[in-house]
């Protein structure tokens, strides 16, 4: 049974950073995207990033490039998101997905199919 579980999640200030974690299971992150998205309080779900680690291939919103990066270890099945310079408009929920077909990436969620909980980040001062 694919599982995708984030955590990491958190208080921090502005300015400051956070890694989250996306612990993935029952797929190959050699041929699966797993993609960050985050909604805020009365806004719509934004892709955040996504990696295929098979390839290498990531890509990024224009609001969090040159701040957030992501990354994967395929020996851990995990997907990381490291954020820095946050800002409170980061402030969300944040889930990590896995894409429903092979090779596929991107940031539109309606290409991803399984889902995780979802971790709370709150940049404030």
């Amino acid at each position: 049974q694919v599982q995708l579980v984030e955590s990491g999640g958190g208080l921090v200030q502005p300015g400051g950073s956070l890694r989250l974690s996306c612990a993935t299971s029952a797929f190959s992150l050699d041929y699966y995207a797993v993609g960050w998205f985050r909604q805020a309080p009365g806004k719509e779900r934004e892709g955040v990033s996504s990696i295929m680690a098979g390839t290498g291939f990531t890509s990024y919103a224009d609001s969090v490039k040159g701040r957030f990066a992501i990354s994967a270890d395929r020996a851990k099945s995990t997907v990381y998101l490291q954020m820095n310079s946050l800002k409170p408009e980061d402030t969300a929920v944040y889930y990590c997905a896995k894409s429903a077909a092979e090779w596929e990436y991107g940031l539109d969620g309606r290409n991803f199919d399984s889902w995780g909980q979802g971790t709370q980040v709150t940049v404030s001062s």
